[in-house]
């Protein structure tokens, strides 16, 4: 059997073996997982610095940092001739939506309701633009030029619709809940409009890509410092880029065996598992213009239904 760092190795291995290498991506995971709690804001080359096992050197840092600070998710700011950069006001709240489905597993309990948005008035290329913000947020397709989702509400998609400019435009509908909730034709329809077997096979190689670190971990639990961040990072790195295909379905319409759950579990065990050395790595390495990051805040805890 593997020892746990050579499982990381093997993980770093597999990320670094990937064209092209998201370095964007991965610093997206870094800033939401370990700089967003301690305040948001870090110096450029300690980044490089924590980056570099991974295989991401400093250029593409530089790079990657660069084109995050265009796309407005990352602001700069120059202090002698350091670079430190922060959270945009616009990338923290992407950020916090971004995120709050990897560290919270459980779904609030379903109403029945469904809100609907037709399309039929839009142009095709209004449509195919709309369409795909939609999906982003979770909406499948449930008949031509009609998308549907089970837990947001009318007035959510709505406020959504007016910040891409389309509320106007388009017809949205919330239904009536009805019994039973999750017929079987539903159900099917469910598993045809969100390609849930495609999303259960994502879960299914991010759960083989981990559970050797699981295994390894409750043999011999002496996985060090540097070893635990690069694991808890690319673990959470793995775990967002499935979820991201996740439309968040509650647990009424989903397969009695559902590899979303399984998958969320062996996030949160591993996670809980190494988190505290990993944020001892962070104290040592990472760097604001006062000196080290301050201490996660006190929500960081709450992640994964709370962190001992």
């Amino acid at each position: 059997m593997s020892s746990a760092s050579e499982c990381v190795a093997t993980l770093v291995d597999n990320f670094q073996k990937r064209r092209p290498i998201r370095a964007g991506s991965l610093i997206i995971t870094l800033y939401g997982d370990a700089i967003a709690p301690r305040g948001g804001t870090v110096w450029l080359g300690s980044l490089s610095k924590l980056l570099e096992p991974i295989g991401i050197n400093e250029r593409l840092v530089r790079t990657s940092v660069y084109r995050l600070t265009r796309e407005t998710w990352l602001q700069g700011e120059k202090v002698g001739r350091r670079s430190y950069y922060s959270l945009s006001g616009p990338g923290r709240r992407r950020f916090e939506q971004a995120f709050k489905r990897v560290y919270h597993g459980s779904q609030a309990p379903w109403s029945g309701q469904w809100t609907l948005v037709l399309l039929s008035q839009l142009d095709t290329a209004r449509r195919q633009k709309v369409r795909y913000e939609l999906e982003w947020l979770g909406f499948g397709h449930f008949a031509p030029g009609l998308l549907a989702h089970s837990m947001l509400s009318r007035a959510e998609a709505i406020a959504a619709l007016q910040e891409i400019g389309d509320a106007d435009d388009v017809i949205v509908l919330q239904t009536e809940a009805l019994e039973p909730l999750a017929s079987k034709p539903l159900r099917l329809q469910v598993q045809e409009s969100w390609n849930l077997d495609e999303l259960a096979e994502h879960y299914q190689w991010f759960l083989t890509l981990f559970r050797p670190l699981w295994k390894a971990l409750n043999e011999e639990n002496h996985l060090g410092e540097e070893d635990c961040f690069i694991a808890r990072t690319l673990l959470i790195h793995e775990y967002r880029r499935v979820q991201l295909r996740d439309p968040q379905l509650p647990d009424e319409l989903l397969p009695t065996a559902w590899e979303g759950r399984n998958a969320h579990q062996l996030c949160r065990n591993i996670y809980r598992t190494i988190y505290q050395r990993a944020e001892r790595w962070l104290d040592r390495h990472l760097e604001t213009a006062e000196g080290p990051l301050p201490a996660p805040g006190p929500t960081f805890y709450q992640r994964f239904g709370g962190l001992e």
